[in-house]
């Protein structure tokens, strides 16, 4: 049995993304912040953990947002995982990273995946909503999020990472393969 937990932004498709994998019935919304506390969803023998996102949250004051982000960061660092899959959404990945490095800030995102390496972690990275991006773009986006994230080029020399869609469940099968293999 494998223990994995599920990292991410805010409403990039962390619970849709367990949900396509195991076809649970998880709760999920269309805006930030309805995950608030971890989630644990059993799957052929595994467990799999949706943790809240970290970031914004829809309906959240900021005290509550910090206090979410802490208990993340202390949920992981005391935590023995097999696995931590981080989602993003490829489509504002670049976007919001050039926005926060910008006003002088490493991007949550780019910290948190650079967290989990440090930590020892086999992190496998869902570039989540790639059905919103054009298939001649896709190459582009992915290495673009390579580059931000300080990994060499071209994107698919990374077997960890993976372009997804929970909604189409695009690549389902790449994905069950590459987190649930040893």
């Amino acid at each position: 049995m494998m223990i994995i937990i599920f990292v991410g932004r805010s409403n990039v498709g962390k619970s849709s993304t367990i949900r396509a994998l195991t076809g649970a019935k998880i709760r999920i919304g269309k805006r930030p912040g309805v995950t608030l506390k971890p989630n644990i969803i059993y799957y052929e023998g595994h467990r799999l953990i949706d943790l809240p996102g970290f970031g914004f949250m829809e309906r959240v004051n900021e005290e509550k947002q910090e206090k979410i982000k802490d208990f993340i960061v202390h949920f992981v660092e005391r935590g023995k995982f097999d696995k931590a899959v981080q989602v993003t959404d490829i489509k504002s990945f670049a976007e919001i990273a050039k926005r926060w490095e910008k006003r002088g800030y490493i991007p949550l995102e780019i910290e948190m995946f650079h967290f989990l390496r440090e930590l020892g972690y086999d992190v496998v990275l869902v570039a989540n909503k790639i059905d919103k991006i054009p298939r001649d773009k896709r190459d582009e986006k992915l290495n673009e999020l390579c580059e931000l994230l300080g990994l060499r080029l071209p994107w698919d020399t990374h077997k960890f990472i993976v372009p997804f869609s929970a909604k189409t469940k695009e690549n389902l099968n790449t994905l069950k393969e590459i987190i649930f293999s040893s």
